[in-house]
């Protein structure tokens, strides 16, 4: 054989080896990318729905922290009631002064 068409033929062997491995090489590259993309996009899907349900709109208004206790009913006697409603009546009167409110 002449050494041209031994070079010819050993290039051809390199050349089927090294094509399909290459291939797959960048095959495995551009499927990591892609695997990649739609992981950050199920993440930013994800920070989008966290973001949205930890917004509050500014027109609610939230719960009070402390609500007052409802007024309780006292089992009083009548003597006491009607003693009670003489002591308020006899609150004397402040006289008023230029410049106060009475609410």
């Amino acid at each position: 054989m002449s050494k041209q068409t031994t070079f010819t033929l050993a290039c051809a062997v390199v050349l089927a080896a090294l094509g399909p491995g290459v291939a797959g090489y960048l095959s495995a590259r551009l499927e990591s990318i892609e695997a990649a993309e739609r992981n950050l996009h199920a993440l930013e899907t994800r920070l989008q729905i966290r973001e949205a349900r930890e917004a509050r709109p500014a027109s609610l208004s939230g719960a009070c922290g402390s609500t007052p206790a409802p007024p309780q009913l006292q089992d009083m006697p009548a003597t006491a009631l009607a003693e009670q409603e003489e002591a308020e009546r006899r609150l004397p009167e402040l006289p008023e002064r230029p410049g106060m409110v009475r609410y």
